[in-house]
């Protein structure tokens, strides 16, 4: 087993850098390189919220898991994961899948479809469409425009052109020291790209399995 860093179980952490006080900070100028680095270099990214997770769990359809954070960004997740080889969904996914993803080390892209122009929303696909370990999708009442998930670490965003946005992904995707199965696919066959399991956008009833925080 990998050793990563850690962080009090259990809270979600917001790295904090002196800045302007705007949403659209530049990140310093020691962005991280494009390889993957032994320590945890997102939390030099103004804004990012990084959450511990114990060694979560699988479920299946319908089962719910009841996620802690919106979007989640960790925790249980369906045994099947959502494609995430620059898939551009055009239909907001089940949550348990797009988690599912984040462990094989990709990055989500997830927008609010009634904050986002339409010239904002290709400006992301852009960074998604064939790029491997990448996805996208609508999340209907997301609370700012743009969220960006992986795993244990997400950042919220209200400019698609925001540097945060390239720092996040050069950080954080196929980053081995931040996410439980390096190496794992991104591709799956059986996963409906165009007609993926739904998003539920209601809280998870009774009896859903808990997160694993």
């Amino acid at each position: 087993m990998r050793i990563r860093p850690l962080l009090a179980a259990g809270l979600v952490a917001t790295a904090t850098a002196c800045s302007s006080g705007t949403d659209q900070a530049t990140p310093p100028a020691t962005t991280p390189s494009a390889a993957p680095q032994p320590e945890d270099v997102s939390l030099k990214i103004p804004g990012i919220e990084v959450k511990k997770y114990r060694d979560p769990g699988h479920v299946e359809i319908p089962t719910r898991v009841a996620y802690d954070q919106s979007p989640p960004f960790g925790g249980y997740h369906d045994a099947s994961w959502a494609a995430c080889n620059g898939v551009v969904y055009t239909k907001a996914v089940r949550n348990e899948n797009m988690v599912h993803s984040l462990e094989h080390g990709a990055v989500w892209i997830a927008y609010n479809p009634e904050t986002l122009a339409g010239a904002g929303v290709e400006a992301l696909a852009k960074k998604v469409t064939g790029v491997p370990y990448m996805v996208m999708s609508p999340y209907p009442g997301l609370d700012k425009p743009i969220s960006l998930q992986s795993w244990e670490h997400r950042l919220k965003l209200d400019d698609p052109a925001d540097p945060r946005v390239d720092a996040f992904i050069v950080a954080l995707k196929q980053n081995e020291y931040t996410h439980p199965e390096p190496g794992a696919t991104c591709d799956n066959p059986e996963f409906d790209q165009d007609d993926p399991p739904p998003f539920d956008p209601s809280p998870a009833p009774a009896g859903s399995v808990p997160v694993g925080s």
